[in-house]
């Protein structure tokens, strides 16, 4: 397939697709499958999606200067800090991943940069080419519909963890409790998973793997990959009873996975659908977000808000009485000021004192000198005391 001539205008069996996908991908030809999985996605696309605003080259983007490049630059160092490939400060590894985020900074003025993007452009740098991988940036960003999560309002972003909490309730309702009764919801765990699609935290032969299927099978891909690691580790997450041990739990041992469970994971992706699910709860999200809206105060609202009242007229108070103190502390700040000011006038003072004693000083050394020579023509010499002899 990925030598067949015109190919990016062929259409092949996606079922075949999937299952050699499944199976595994060579790492060696990772980078051009991917670039295959794009343009099969693509010719699959009923609606085209909207291009960006700005169809200026890779190369021209380059030579363009952007806004953010202060925030790219710091998060260069964060980005796989232990990977050879980035390591090296300003290394190669760097500055190609510097030049694809700057570049996508200025071809989507309204993301520009956003924390996460640096995880996705190192992921797609290690399998292909600097230029290919900001193509895949872009075709991973407006095509497979990942944009919308970067926006700068978060809205999208919101939404996704609500869908998140309703698919776990379908899927394991007890889990489900389990973390409602501990009021953890998946904006503690799950947002750095959609920001950097598992990149900053899992194992990059796993997050590989999420991108085969991302190219494959769009942006759900991220709720379905969420889905079956929570799932797996069900029995170990209920073991916790505390929302610190669950959450630290999910953060750090979780992502620690074995080719097994990684391959478990991959197949329970290619054999779940959830995108009809998605729909309907994107829906259900912003009714619920209108009825909060036009739902009149009840009367633990209205309590909170007098709740909310008494705590402002703490704060107020506690405002007044750090003004008072602030004012106390500069009139003494004011006052030290005046005391070294008048410290230093007096310190120049005794420098000119000093100043005019050494020159006295020295014209009485001179003076002293020219008495020694006189005595001495006169055929007189001196003692060291002054006194004078034949």
């Amino acid at each position: 397939m990925l030598g067949t001539p015109g190919r990016s205008k062929v259409k092949f069996d996606l079922d075949t697709i999937h299952a050699a996908v499944t199976q595994g991908v060579p790492r060696q030809h990772r980078g051009e499958i991917w670039k295959f999985l794009s343009e099969q996605y693509l010719l699959r696309q009923t609606v085209p999606s909207r291009p960006p605003s700005n169809s200026s080259p890779y190369k021209e983007l380059l030579k363009q200067l952007t806004s953010q490049q202060h925030a790219i630059l710091i998060d260069l160092g964060r980005t796989f800090p232990t990977h050879p490939y980035f390591q090296a400060q300003l290394g190669a590894g760097q500055l190609s991943l510097y030049n694809i985020l700057k570049a996508y900074s200025l071809l989507d003025p309204e993301v520009g940069y956003c924390q996460g993007l640096s995880f996705i452009a190192g992921v797609l740098l290690l399998h292909m080419g600097e230029e290919d991988a900001f193509n895949m940036l872009k075709f991973l960003m407006f095509d497979a519909g990942l944009r919308k999560q970067y926006r700068p309002d978060m809205i999208i972003l919101q939404i996704q963890m609500y869908q998140l909490s309703r698919l776990l309730h379908d899927y394991h309702r007890d889990l489900h409790s389990h973390l409602e009764q501990q009021e953890i919801g998946p904006s503690l765990y799950a947002t750095p998973w959609f920001l950097t699609l598992f990149a900053s935290h899992f194992p990059l032969g796993f997050v590989a793997r999420v991108f085969d299927m991302l190219f494959l099978q769009g942006s759900e891909v991220i709720f379905k990959v969420a889905l079956s690691l929570l799932g797996s580790h069900k029995p170990l997450i209920l073991q916790h009873d505390s929302l610190e041990s669950i959450v630290d739990f999910i953060k750090t041992t979780l992502p620690n996975l074995g080719l097994v469970q990684m391959e478990k994971t991959i197949n329970q992706v290619c054999e779940m659908d959830v995108s009809k699910q998605l729909q309907a709860y994107e829906v259900e999200y912003h009714v619920l977000q209108d009825e909060l809206l036009d739902t009149p105060p009840t009367l633990n609202q209205q309590q909170r808000a007098a709740q909310l009242e008494r705590t402002n007229q703490s704060l107020r108070q506690q405002n007044l009485d750090l003004l008072e103190e602030l004012q106390v502390s500069q009139a003494q700040v004011c006052s030290l000021e005046s005391r070294v000011e008048a410290l230093a006038k007096s310190e120049g003072r005794l420098k000119e004192q000093v100043s005019s004693l050494e020159e006295e000083k020295l014209k009485l050394v001179g003076t002293i000198t020219q008495l020694k020579n006189l005595l001495t023509s006169m055929g007189l010499s001196s003692s060291l005391d002054g006194q004078t002899v034949t």
